[in-house]
């Protein structure tokens, strides 16, 4: 089911690997990424979840981790995942993209699921300290330019106790070329690539590390909030 990762077992490897240059201009670069996502938008689900099934496998890795009423997802995409979990929770969902909240709006009334949906900047979140029991960041994280920011508004909003599941790429710990292969063409396609545990570690949360797939190149961190 899930492999959980030694902290030491990427110790030392990973900070010979090459992480990308932080965006200088992080409006023109989340502006250059929403365009992309945007002539994205009406393939994304043929390409990502019917023709590449093992996506939706990294995603729902995520489900079983959700705790509490009130649940926020960050970067929903094309709403599958929320259309997983919508039914059981309070959801609130923000995104940068207009073509995915549309998409996503849509597909939760063709399901008669219900959520909030809101167009937003991760960050800069529109919402209260201590607001949600649980936070949801499923392989967007790559696609911010300022990944320090993000993190310390995901865990502003998130409740005392509370989880924040993050799911996203970063370089395989025994440096496998199909792993490495897959972090290099989100590379490609513009991610910004980072030391995922480093950024973690640098927020101060309790974290469960876990290999999600991809040939060691997917990690899901579940994160609780001190």
């Amino acid at each position: 089911m899930f492999t959980e990762l030694r902290v030491g077992a990427r110790k030392g490897k990973k900070e010979k690997m090459k992480y990308s240059t932080i965006p200088g201009d992080s409006q023109l670069y989340t502006n250059t990424m929403d365009k992309k996502y945007s002539k994205l938008a009406k393939y994304y689900d043929l390409l990502l979840i019917r023709f590449f099934p093992v996506w939706k496998k990294w995603l729902k890795q995520v489900l079983p981790f959700i705790e509490g009423q009130k649940v926020l997802e960050i970067s929903f995409g094309t709403g599958y995942l929320m259309t997983q979990y919508a039914a059981r929770f309070n959801v609130y969902g923000i995104d940068y993209n207009d073509k995915m909240i549309e998409i996503t709006r849509r597909k939760l009334r063709k399901k008669g699921l219900s959520a909030t949906i809101l167009k937003g900047n991760v960050e800069n979140l529109p919402f209260e300290d201590n607001t949600f029991d649980t936070i949801i960041n499923t392989m967007s994280f790559t696609g911010y330019p300022d990944g320090e920011k993000a993190l310390a508004e995901m865990q502003r909003v998130l409740k005392k106790n509370g989880k924040l599941l993050l799911l996203d790429v970063d370089y395989p710990a025994n440096k496998n070329i199909l792993g490495t292969l897959i972090v290099k063409i989100g590379e490609v396609f513009g991610d910004v690539i980072r030391n995922l545990k480093a950024c973690i570690d640098r927020t101060g949360m309790d974290y469960k590390e876990i290999n999600a797939g991809g040939f060691g190149s997917v990690y899901l961190f579940v994160c609780t909030k001190k």
